[in-house]
C-alpha cells in the first residue's frame, strides 16, 4: 500500500526506492534526493530484542547522515492520510510547501 502511494507523490525528479541496500542494511524505502529512509514496523518490532536492533540500526543510519521515519503497519493500513502527510512535511518542510524538483547527486567513484 504505502509503496503505491509513494508513486503518486509529486516528486519531479525524484523517487522513492523499495528495499535499498545502505551499509549492512537493507532498507524499506530511499529518496536519495533527500536521504530519507521510510521503515514500516510489525508487531515484532516491540520486543525488547528487535528494538534494541532498530534502534542501534537507525543510529548507525543517522549516522552517515540519513533522516529515518518510521511508521507502524497498522498506521500505514488504517490511517494512510497521515502516513503521507508526514512524509510529505518530511520531504518539503510543511504540508503547505509546494512539490519541488529533487536532484539525487550521486557519489561518484574516483579512480586512482
Amino acid at each position: 500500500m504505502l509503496w503505491r502511494a509513494l508513486k503518486d507523490l509529486p516528486m519531479d525528479g525524484s523517487h522513492f526506492r523499495r528495499q535499498t541496500p545502505i551499509g549492512p542494511y537493507i532498507v524499506d524505502f530511499f529518496c536519495p534526493a533527500k536521504r530519507l529512509i521510510i521503515e514500516l514496523d510489525g508487531g515484532h518490532h516491540n520486543q525488547d530484542e528487535m528494538a534494541s536492533r532498530d534502534l542501534e540500526r537507525q543510529r548507525w543510519l543517522e549516522n552517515e547522515g540519513y533522516r529515518v521515519v518510521r511508521f507502524w503497519n497498522s498506521e500505514v493500513s488504517s490511517d494512510m492520510t497521515a502516513v503521507m502527510e508526514r512524509i510529505y512535511v518530511e520531504l518539503y518542510g510543511s504540508r503547505e510547501a509546494g512539490a519541488i524538483h529533487l536532484e539525487h547527486r550521486r557519489k561518484r567513484k574516483t579512480s586512482t
